[in-house]
């Protein structure tokens, strides 16, 4: 037994010890390639306009996804669209994983309490659920999900895509947020999207 155990533990070391450097290298060439990227969305992703989204911190599957829904056209956005035409799975993943590692930085604030009473509680009576229910209590998503963090973005940014969500304009498949969007005021994704935004 203790010898059995003793192999698992080499054969995790070295597994680890292999896996590492690949994680860092798809980072390092992910910084590489990022480099058009902070025009709009910052360095490392951090935030440069509240018209475009911060991706520092983002999920890697999260983030991929999107990439590949610019790619494809399923998501149309002019410029996105433009420079993920040429991007390779090799190149999306590198992307993903580089904004991944990133710290994501919230905005400044106050956080109101109508935007924490629907992040944390939903709205009853309209069937939108607790945002914290798919997306953590802190902003933080949920990454084997793929469902996105959400702390600290451009509260502009995300009226936006709500907004997209509700009008059915935002172009990716059937998707919960639709028709949970659609369901609330502007005043009502002003005051969650500003409570994101502050959101640690």
């Amino acid at each position: 037994m203790q010898s059995r155990t003793i192999l698992s533990l080499m054969i995790l070391s070295s597994l680890t010890a292999w896996a590492t450097p690949g994680a860092a290298r798809t980072v390092a060439e992910g910084r590489e390639k990022a480099a058009v990227c902070a025009g709009c969305h910052g360095e490392a992703g951090k935030g440069a306009t509240p018209l475009f989204p911060k991706l520092a911190g983002q999920n890697f599957k999260y983030l991929s996804k999107q990439l590949r829904y610019f790619r494809d056209g399923t998501r149309s956005v002019a410029a996105m669209n433009a420079v993920a035409a040429g991007l390779t799975d090799d190149d999306i993943a590198a992307l993903s994983a580089y904004f991944e590692a990133q710290t994501p930085q919230p905005e400044a604030g106050e956080a109101p309490a109508e935007g924490e009473r629907i992040y944390r509680s939903g709205i009853a009576g309209k069937k939108v659920p607790a945002c914290s229910a798919c997306h953590g209590p802190e902003g933080q998503g949920n990454a084997p999900a793929g469902f996105p963090l959400l702390k600290g973005q451009y509260a502009a940014y995300t009226v936006k895509a709500l907004e997209d969500y509700a009008q059915g304009v935002r172009g990716e498949e059937k998707t919960p947020m639709r028709d949970i969007a659609a369901r609330m005021t502007e005043a009502e994704m002003k005051a969650v999207a500003a409570y994101i935004a502050v959101l640690k």
